[in-house]
């Protein structure tokens, strides 16, 4: 024994062991929680987008038949002035305030420079653009009596009043200047507040009739 000692052997005991392995398994498991931390929050985040897209399509509109235009007139001479279409949601999506815009009261075929629409509609041809345009419903088949374009629910919008010389006036007095007549292809856009932008486009015919189908 005391040639032991004087050699100055050492070991090592089982609580020191014990301390080492603790160790290592809280090391261990503060790293597996960052980790997985770090998965949660990115698939949290991987899941808000996925809604947020959602919520995006299930916002845009659908258009529903054909676009009709009115026009002042026949043959040369005659200018479109009304335009109408009808819309609803694709995928059965969100309510859209469908709330019309108040009309300028000076006839310009815009709305009113103060009006608190929510959907606005603008147009554009190789000649021009045209924000915020005057636009009302009608409300077709099983709607409600809100203003909100709801499942199953189809809104007819039409652009421009039909008389030139009161409010709210109409497209003609909207593209003073450079009216749409023959052989015209336009753009209209309408912009809800979340979700897509529906664009119609098409091309005036080669002759101006009282009520013409816009294929």
């Amino acid at each position: 024994m005391l040639k032991k000692f004087l050699n100055h052997e050492k070991g090592i005991t089982g609580l020191e062991t014990a301390i080492i392995l603790i160790a290592f398994v809280v090391v261990a498991a503060v790293f597996a929680y960052t980790t997985l931390s770090a998965g949660l929050f990115s698939t949290q985040k991987s899941q808000e987008a996925v809604y947020s897209g959602l919520k995006e399509a299930q916002s845009t509109l659908e258009l529903k038949g054909n676009v009709i235009a009115t026009a002042n007139g026949t043959g040369s001479g005659s200018y479109t002035q009304q335009i109408s279409f009808t819309v609803s949601n694709v995928l059965g999506g969100e309510a859209i305030d469908f709330t019309p815009p108040d009309a300028d009261t000076t006839a310009t075929g815009l709305a009113e420079a103060d009006s608190t629409n929510k959907v606005v509609i603008n147009y554009i041809d190789q000649n021009q653009t045209v924000n915020d345009l005057y636009w009302s419903i009608t409300k077709l088949g099983g709607c409600d009596t809100d203003n909100l374009l709801e499942n199953n629910e189809k809104f007819k919008i039409t652009i421009g009043g039909d008389d030139a010389t009161a409010a709210p006036g109409n497209l003609i007095n909207a593209l003073t200047g450079n009216e749409l007549d023959i052989n015209t292809q336009f753009s209209l856009i309408v912009q809800t507040p979340v979700g897509a932008v529906l664009e119609i486009e098409r091309t005036t015919p080669a002759y101006i009739d009282a009520i013409m189908n816009l294929r």
